[in-house]
């Protein structure tokens, strides 16, 4: 296993940003900036061994210091919606960005994909990590407390992706972080036209339903007889112009699953992603009660990796997380990290051949 370093290019405040690659023993590989801690490429084979980039990004920092679709972002503090942009914890109430309909949504305006963190890098025989550190001040993004933050990325040589979040605060506090790469597993990797034909299994029974500026109503309904049914695998396009549980046309995926399991302590197959043209396979696990799957129907972007403009439906979106909304929504998964208690979640993505 090994780790390489290169300069990125300097951020417009005038800051060094570093690339840090690295590859396992079966030639697979994983970079990362220091600038937003993003995921910046992940190079697997397909069934031919054909080593391709299955993530959408830049080539650039320039587009990462843009990057308004959050391309291999960590999400914090807080990910997903925040209804009406505001939060009552231990009865004072919190103001935020009101950057998404009504709603606060991944934390605002100031995202931790446009932050620089602190790079720490280890090796062995079996993988390679680095971790990616920085402590978000009280009142960031509108939170109450210092927020020390960690995310850990690990390459095995079993080609699987392990991240490992985690947050320790000294006041009372919300936190719920995912990553929001999108992943594009067909031929060209992140050049493919798009995800319609590749085929997606969520292991989840049922899903939060959600109102017309998406955010959660607090029911919990089952995927049966609907578009949100991918417990047996379909395409992307199948569901497509079918309808939810309240007969709502589903044009793309951006919905919160509640994921099967006896216990969310454990780390447990969510998802799987396969193109069958390709051969290759993407495997989900996550110790998180939630799954937002986003399918990116309205993305367009202009000079990303390789010159390629982006269209809807480039790539696909595995967002392990609490569920939207849960500090305003009664029933839901505890959303409050309570001072001096740390914050431990882990996802894990891994890759392989059908």
């Amino acid at each position: 296993m090994g780790i390489e370093k290169e300069n990125y290019g300097v951020t417009k405040e005038g800051k060094q940003v570093t690339k840090y690659t690295l590859t396992n023993g079966q030639g697979a590989s994983v970079s990362f900036l220091d600038y937003g801690a993003v995921i910046q490429s992940i190079i697997v084979p397909d069934k031919d061994g054909k080593l391709e980039d299955v993530v959408l990004g830049y080539d650039t920092l320039s587009g990462y210091e843009s990057n308004v679709p959050s391309f291999g972002s960590p999400v914090g503090r807080c990910a997903n919606r925040i209804s009406n942009a505001c939060f009552v914890l231990n009865g004072k109430e919190y103001p935020l960005d009101n950057n998404d309909a009504t709603n606060c949504l991944h934390g605002g305006f100031l995202r931790y994909n446009y932050l620089m963190y602190d790079a720490e890098c280890a090796t062995s025989q079996d993988d390679a990590s680095v971790s990616f550190s920085r402590v978000s001040p009280d009142g960031e993004q509108g939170f109450p407390g210092n927020l020390t933050v960690a995310i850990t990325y690990t390459l095995n040589d079993d080609n699987e992706l392990m991240i490992d979040y985690y947050a320790v605060g000294d006041e009372d506090t919300i936190v719920n972080m995912t990553n929001h790469s999108y992943f594009n597993l067909g031929k060209g990797g992140h050049k493919c036209k798009d995800i319609l034909d590749q085929e997606i299994t969520i292991y989840a029974d049922n899903y939060t339903p959600v109102n017309d500026i998406l955010v959660p109503t607090g029911e919990i309904k089952s995927v049966e007889g609907t578009a949100l049914d991918f417990r047996n695998g379909k395409p992307v396009r199948e569901g497509l112009g079918a309808y939810d549980k309240d007969e709502k046309t589903v044009t793309e995926y951006d919905h919160n699953f509640v994921l099967n399991g006896d216990d969310v302590c454990d780390v447990a197959k969510a998802a799987q992603f396969v193109c069958k043209e390709t051969g290759r396979m993407m495997e989900v696990y996550t110790d998180q009660p939630g799954l937002q799957l986003y399918t990116a129907g309205g993305l367009t972007t202009e000079n990303s990796k390789d010159g390629i403009n982006y269209a809807n439906f480039c790539g696909a979106c595995f967002e392990s997380q609490n569920f939207p909304n849960a500090i305003n929504t009664k029933g839901f998964p505890n959303a409050v990290l309570k001072a001096g208690d740390e914050y431990t979640t882990t996802t894990v993505f891994r890759f392989s051949i059908i």
